[in-house]
C-alpha cells in the first residue's frame, strides 16, 4: 500500500463542473477548468488526488445550516432546472449535489488528516462557501463548507481551530458562524470597505467569544507589504490561542489581474502566504492545514496561484 502521509491530498469530482451559473456569471466551470489544466503534470511523488468523495448529509450541513434552508435548496435544485436564491447566487438542477460534496470534500479531508493519512489537503470545489449564511445562499455560496468542517471537526474533538481567510471579500458567513465560540479563532485579511460590508477593524466577537475574531480590514490597492506587515497580529494570537487544526478560506481575488477585487497581490504572494501559515501550523497544530478554494475569477491569475499554494503546501 502507497505511504500518503507525505503528501498533500487534493479533493475534487466531476460534478463540481455541473453546477451551473449561466451565461456571463464569473463563478463558472472555467475557474476549475483552468486549474486542472494548471495541475495535469504534479508530481505524484508529492500529491494524491481524490475523487471518492460522499456529499455531506443533511445533519452535517445542519450543524451550521438551518434545516429548512437545506430542504428549500434541495427542492429548488430538483424542480427547477435554473433560477436564483438572490442577484449574485443562481442555482441549477445539479447545484444542490455540487454543494453538499463541496462540504463533504471538506469533511474527507480532514478525516483523511486526523488519521494521519495525508500531510494536508486542498478542496479543489465550487460552489464556493464563506458567505453563506445558516438561512441563505449568498455571494456565490450555498453551504459555508470551512465552517462545516470546523464543526465536524469539534465533533471529532478538536478543540481550538483557526480559520484564516485571505479572499479578497470578507467572510461574513464563517465570521457569524462562530462569533461566539472561543473554540474556533477566526482571522481575515479583506478588501474594505467592500462587498458584503462586514468586516471591519472593531468585530471582536461578542460573549465567550469575544477576543476570538480579529479582522484586517486593507484599502484598496493594497500590496503583498501591506499585509505582511499585518502578520505578526496573526502570530502573536496564534501563539495565545494555539489552535489544533488550521483552515483556509483560499480566495484567490485579490490578485492584480482579478477583475472584481481591487488588490494588487502576485501570485508569489499566495506561495509566501502558505508557506507562513504552515509554519505556524507546525508550531501549534502538528502542521495539519485544510484549504479550501474560495474566490479568484481571473482565469490564469487562478490557476497559478492555486499551482504555488499547492506547491508551498507540498514543501
Amino acid at each position: 500500500m502507497t505511504d500518503l502521509r507525505a503528501k498533500t491530498a487534493i479533493a475534487f469530482c466531476d460534478e463540481f463542473l455541473k453546477h451551473d451559473t449561466g451565461i456571463g456569471h464569473p463563478e463558472t466551470k472555467g475557474r476549475l477548468e483552468s486549474i486542472l489544466a494548471k495541475l495535469q503534470n504534479l508530481s505524484s511523488d508529492k500529491f494524491v488526488w481524490q475523487k471518492e468523495i460522499t456529499g455531506a448529509t443533511p445533519e452535517q450541513i445542519g450543524m451550521i445550516h438551518d434545516l429548512n434552508y437545506i430542504r428549500s435548496f434541495e427542492d429548488a435544485s430538483a424542480t427547477h432546472s435554473f433560477g436564483y436564491f438572490d442577484a449574485d447566487t443562481p442555482f441549477s438542477s445539479v447545484s444542490y449535489r455540487a454543494a453538499t460534496l463541496a462540504a463533504g470534500a471538506g469533511i474527507h479531508l480532514a478525516d483523511r488528516i486526523l488519521a494521519s493519512e495525508i500531510q494536508n489537503g486542498f478542496a479543489l470545489v465550487r460552489p464556493p462557501g464563506h458567505h453563506a449564511e445558516s438561512t441563505h445562499a449568498m455571494g456565490f455560496c450555498f453551504f459555508n463548507n470551512v465552517a462545516i468542517t470546523a464543526k465536524y471537526l469539534q465533533s471529532k474533538g478538536i478543540k481550538r481551530i483557526l480559520i484564516l481567510d485571505w479572499d479578497v471579500h470578507h467572510g461574513n458567513g464563517t465570521q457569524h458562524q462562530f462569533y461566539e465560540d472561543d473554540s474556533v479563532y477566526f482571522i481575515s485579511f479583506h478588501q474594505y470597505p467592500f462587498y458584503p460590508g462586514t468586516g471591519a477593524g472593531q468585530e471582536r466577537g461578542s460573549g465567550k467569544g469575544k477576543g476570538f475574531t480579529l479582522n484586517f480590514p486593507l484599502p484598496r490597492s493594497s500590496e503583498e507589504y501591506d499585509y505582511l506587515k499585518l502578520w505578526p497580529g496573526l502570530q502573536k494570537e496564534m501563539e495565545s490561542f494555539q489552535p489544533e487544526f488550521v483552515l483556509i478560506s483560499a480566495g484567490f481575488d485579490a490578485h492584480k489581474n482579478d477583475p472584481l477585487g481591487g488588490m494588487q497581490l502576485t501570485t508569489s504572494s499566495f506561495e509566501t502566504f502558505t508557506f507562513k501559515i504552515l509554519e505556524e501550523a507546525k508550531l501549534y497544530a502538528k502542521g495539519r492545514v485544510l484549504s479550501f478554494l474560495e474566490g479568484g475569477y481571473d482565469f490564469t491569475a487562478l490557476a497559478e496561484s492555486v499551482n504555488v499554494h499547492l506547491q508551498a503546501l507540498a514543501g
